[in-house]
């Protein structure tokens, strides 16, 4: 932490960094999430004390505890649940919450949707492994049909959540993915969820290296990268791979599949338009790829405005006041078994 010329404090990565040695398995995808949110929070003019980390169980929710803000390490699934009650009592504070893909969509589905769904002010950040590394390997929601685990030894035949399919099938007003191959990528996501106003939802393609090792290899190694990461930029046409030579187009039911550019009139590829309410398209290419051995987009799929939970929360609190008084709780509910409200 240092002062500027102006005599404002200016904060490092240093100033978010707990003393907690960081225990995670030597080469997890976990540290690069760590390292990049601790890079990119002194750039956001936020102050540890203003910032709380919240999680639940995982191997991802040990994250509050390398962090030197404050933090919540919940139950399974429950995170943004508690994170709900942080952001609507404190609405001064950033709100984040980490969480994985076994506690966010098995035991935790529920609380993640209705909390998209309410657009509640705050960060959330989706580790993806598709596995379960904490509890040493089981199958997780988003492990692929057939997966070998101790918890599944002739195949999982489950089918898998999509997460970004999830989000925006709650109505998230802010949805991206990213991976932990790209710090860079990685870091202007979370800027960009942090920014926006409401729940933004940001799954993170995380290797784990011991259970699940390569998971995503086939996108996000260096030699892959070209043709089979498909980056989305706002209002631009989605084109990818060697010289643009790949570019996504819908069919005549709207489903988004890849094409050789030169092969498809311009006017047939798809702009991509992450500002476009109606959610339609962006789920569309959220399901371009099966698995994340297909062409896969990574970027913003949706950025929209709509009402936030908190504040309207807080504008009927205040029409209450104004009509009737400001109340007083604790006198209510010590004054008996039961009581009327009026109309």
């Amino acid at each position: 932490m240092s002062d500027d010329s102006t005599g404002s404090v200016k904060f490092t990565r240093k100033d978010f960094q707990s003393d907690q040695e960081v225990r995670w398995c030597p080469g997890c995808g976990d540290y690069s999430v760590l390292t990049a949110v601790q890079l990119l929070l002194p750039d956001l003019d936020v102050a540890p004390e203003n910032t709380v980390f919240i999680s639940g169980i995982g191997c991802s929710s040990r994250f509050p505890y390398y962090m030197n803000t404050y933090g919540i390490h919940s139950i399974h699934g429950r995170a943004p649940a508690v994170a709900t009650g942080v952001a609507i009592a404190r609405p001064d504070l950033d709100v984040w919450v980490i969480t994985g893909d076994g506690d966010a969509l098995s035991i935790g589905g529920n609380h993640l949707i209705h909390t998209l769904r309410r657009n509640v002010n705050l960060t959330i950040i989706l580790f993806n492994n598709q596995i379960y590394g904490l509890t040493k390997g089981q199958y997780s929601p988003t492990s692929e049909v057939g997966k070998v685990t101790k918890s599944s030894p002739l195949g999982s035949v489950d089918f898998p959540f999509n997460p970004l399919s999830v989000a925006l099938g709650a109505e998230a007003s802010f949805v991206a993915r990213t991976h932990d191959m790209d710090r860079n990528h990685m870091t202007e996501m979370f800027r960009r969820a942090h920014d926006h106003r409401g729940a933004a939802f940001v799954e993170v393609y995380q290797n784990c290296n011991v259970f699940n090792d390569g998971a995503f290899a086939e996108i996000t190694s260096r030699d892959s990268r070209e043709s089979m990461l498909i980056e989305l930029r706002h209002g631009e046409p989605v084109r990818f791979g060697e010289n643009d030579s790949l570019c996504v187009v819908l069919n005549e039911y709207g489903e988004a599949s890849v094409a050789k550019a030169d092969e498809v009139e311009a006017s047939r590829i798809l702009v991509h338009d992450e500002k476009r309410r109606d959610p339609s398209v962006a789920f569309s290419l959220s399901r371009l790829a099966e698995h994340p051995t297909q062409p896969t987009p990574i970027g913003v799929f949706r950025a929209v405005e709509r009402l936030v939970y908190d504040d309207e929360l807080e504008r009927q609190l205040a029409q209450a006041s104004a009509e009737r008084g400001p109340g007083n709780l604790a006198e209510l509910v010590g004054s008996g078994a039961t009581w009327e409200v009026s109309g």
